[in-house]
C-alpha cells in the first residue's frame, strides 16, 4: 500500500500509475490529542483547502455521517470515526480509494454496513478501490479481487479462485468461508424452509 501511495520507492519492479490520477486515502487508525479540540469540520476542512460547509455536509451526508459535523474527533463511536475519515478521503473526489482497515474498531453490524457503504461509492462514484484487510470473510464476502500476501503475492484473483489455491490452503487449511444460498427462506427461527 505504501508504495501504491507512493510513500515507498519499490526495492525492485515498476510502479505503474495512470497519470493525473488522484487516491483518496483513508488510514487504519487515528491517534489523536484528547486535550487538543479538533471538530470533525475543522477536521475535514485540513484535506481540502477552501472547502465551504456545505460540500463538507455533502461528504459527511454520503457516508452516513452528517450528524456529526460539529461533534469533536475524541468523542465519535468507532463507526463515526470510520465515516468520517472515508468522508475525508472522498473529498479530493478520488479516481482511486485506498483504505487500510476501513472497518478498524467497528462492531460487526457496523462493519457489514460499511463494506456496503463502500461497495456503493464505488458503484455510484465508478471509483477503484484498493482495500487492504485480515477479515477473510468479510473480505471473500464484499470483493471482486482479491490478492493474499505473506511477505509476497502468494496467490490472486476472485474469492472462489483464491479460496481454492494451493498457496492459500497451504496458509489457512481448508478455512470454511461461509457463503449462503439464497434459493430459500427463513422463517422466524432462522430455521431453513424451501
Amino acid at each position: 500500500m505504501r508504495v501504491a501511495l507512493e510513500l515507498v520507492r519499490p526495492s525492485s519492479g515498476t510502479l505503474y500509475r495512470r497519470p493525473q490520477l488522484t487516491i483518496g486515502y483513508m488510514p487504519q487508525r487515528l491517534q489523536l490529542d484528547p486535550t487538543f479540540p479538533l471538530s470533525v469540520k475543522r477536521f475535514l476542512c485540513f484535506a481540502r483547502k477552501g472547502c465551504d460547509t456545505a460540500t463538507l455536509r455533502t461528504a459527511l451526508k454520503e457516508t452516513g455521517a452528517e450528524h456529526v459535523i460539529d461533534a469533536a474527533m475524541q468523542h465519535l463511536s468507532g463507526g463515526e470515526l470510520q465515516r468520517v475519515l472515508l468522508s475525508r478521503a472522498l473529498l479530493r473526489q478520488p479516481d482511486l480509494l485506498v483504505l487500510d482497515e476501513p472497518v478498524q474498531g467497528v462492531d460487526v453490524h457496523g462493519q457489514v454496513e460499511l463494506y456496503h457503504l463502500i461497495s456503493n461509492i464505488r458503484d455510484e462514484r465508478n471509483c477503484g478501490v484498493l482495500m487492504v484487510s485480515h477479515d477473510l470473510h468479510l473480505v471473500m464476502a464484499a470483493t471482486d479481487r482479491v490478492l493474499c500476501l505473506n511477505r509476497h503475492i502468494c496467490c490472486s484473483g476472485t474469492p472462489a479462485v483464491v479460496t481454492s489455491d494451493p498457496e492459500y490452503l497451504k496458509m489457512y487449511g481448508h478455512l470454511a468461508l461461509y457463503q449462503h444460498d439464497r434459493n430459500h427462506h427463513h422463517d422466524h427461527g432462522g430455521c431453513s424452509c424451501d
